[in-house]
């Protein structure tokens, strides 16, 4: 069924959607680790605990709905990529993903760079002490104060996504006495196997300048006769939450093909491809990530091989994982407030968060796990849809999963792998207050972007 039918969103209360669980899992109680933070188990009484701290004191603390973050799995997942892809490659964390001041100082501890795609994001990362040789600056249409702001605090990388921002690039440079590093993203014409809303490299989509037509040809023409600019090499995002490898085979023999022309046409070998990122990560036990060393021996295989093919030297490969690192580290906690059984359907349980603290399943139709966390329970499974509190009847957390059938209004239950996107694209629908991030490692939790207060909501409003 498609999730555009109606201007206004599905059908409600479908009997059953596409992707349903046919069957409930042999233990309600398990932690599947493929879907959790490192650092998160049940204790003897039950409950669910992250960094040797339990839900139930957190959500005393700090209240619900509220992230929490295993720091510990959050720099370990950077050091993983860090590894994997060596001193002869560049790792930049994608701030979109998720971003914070603690997250940059976690980031440069760690020796990963940093891509970011907004004003405030480059805000926060310069801020919070990230060198700016080693910040990224993406984005399909910056603005001449973004890109005056980056060029004068000297980013390593703007990644050029227009004829209209090579100009802009330039001349903002040459007038600040600079020369810039960038990158031109080029869209390859690939499909990648993921939501059409997060496929980003056929050529019907808002990002990057075509191979087609030779476009991209052209792009690189005119960066390198502007004097303001330093072409460091091309960038290419196949899309996003992507477990086959085969797009990116096919996205790097485009790129390469590209490097072959320039060093033919102009008699230059740029020194760098981007890959973008776009790995998935587990949601669903269903699903099968892949391991950072993997993907790097794969990345690299594939463009070796295609520049030994096309007689280029191996350029410095730089990848972007943003989801893939934090995603899997946090989980979303909720308090359940009602349940309503619907004999024969479903049971549908609501939550005091919803499509404000997660877009993504309204958006993107994306599938979650959920579990009761406060304790464990050896009821039968029921069939539940997890709500939130919104006006809207597409306010779906988790569209189908199995629940203990003595969950009670009042028991805790926890959404895993809500590290990516959740709080970023959080929002004030029905002026509910966005929720806290709590970093927890070590039997420590702290705040380290906290709960949006009423007071908050009304100093934006002047009246």
């Amino acid at each position: 069924m498609s999730r555009s039918a109606h201007p206004a969103g599905p059908r409600h209360a479908d009997v059953m959607t596409e992707g349903h669980y046919t069957a409930p899992p042999a233990d309600l109680n398990a932690l599947d680790e493929k879907v959790w933070a490192r650092t998160v188990t049940r204790d003897e009484e039950g409950a669910i605990t992250v960094g040797g701290i339990g839900v139930t004191r957190l959500a005393e603390e700090f209240g619900t709905p509220a992230y929490f973050l295993d720091e510990s799995d959050f720099r370990a997942r950077c050091h993983a990529w860090a590894d994997a892809f060596g001193r002869d490659a560049d790792v930049f964390y994608a701030g979109k993903a998720f971003l914070s001041r603690a997250v940059v100082r976690w980031l440069q501890e760690e020796g990963l760079n940093l891509d970011v795609c907004s004003g405030g994001e480059l805000s926060t990362a310069l801020d919070a002490g990230m060198p700016a040789e080693r910040i990224a600056f993406h984005g399909n249409n910056k603005t001449v104060a973004e890109i005056e702001r980056a060029v004068e605090a000297g980013v390593g990388r703007i990644v050029l996504d227009s004829f209209q921002e090579i100009a802009r690039v330039a001349h903002t440079a040459q007038r600040l006495g600079k020369r810039q590093r960038v990158q031109i993203r080029v869209t390859v014409g690939v499909e990648a196997h993921t939501h059409e809303f997060i496929a980003t490299a056929h050529e019907d989509q808002k990002f990057g300048i075509a191979l087609a037509g030779g476009q991209a040809a052209e792009a690189v023409r005119r960066a390198l006769a502007l004097d303001g600019l330093e072409l460091i090499g091309i960038h290419s995002h196949i899309g996003s939450q992507i477990f086959d490898m085969a797009g990116f085979e096919v996205s790097a023999r485009r790129v390469v093909q590209l490097l072959a022309e320039v060093r033919d046409e102009h008699g230059v070998e740029l020194p760098e491809i981007d890959l973008g990122g776009g790995l998935g990560i587990a949601y669903t036990s269903e699903d099968d990530p892949r391991e950072p060393h993997e993907i790097a021996k794969a990345l690299g295989d594939i463009v070796t091989r295609e520049c030994e093919a096309a007689g280029l030297a191996t350029p410095r490969i730089s990848v972007e994982p943003g989801r893939a690192i934090v995603g899997p580290t946090a989980f979303t906690l909720y308090e359940v407030g009602t349940i309503k059984p619907l004999e024969g359907l479903r049971t549908y349980v609501s939550v005091d968060g919803g499509m404000s603290d997660n877009i993504r399943t309204a958006l993107y139709d994306a599938e979650y796990s959920v579990v009761l966390a406060s304790r464990t329970s050896d009821a039968e499974p029921m069939l539940a849809r997890v709500v939130g509190k919104h006006c809207e009847s597409g306010d779906i957390v988790v569209k189908d999963a199995f629940l203990p059938s003595d969950l009670a209004p009042g028991d805790l239950i926890a959404v895993p792998a809500t590290g990516a996107y959740c709080r970023s694209m959080a929002s004030n629908y029905n002026h509910a207050l966005r929720p806290p991030v709590v970093a927890v490692r070590d039997g420590q939790a702290r705040v380290i972007v906290r709960r949006e207060t009423e007071e908050d909501l009304l100093r934006l409003d002047v009246g």
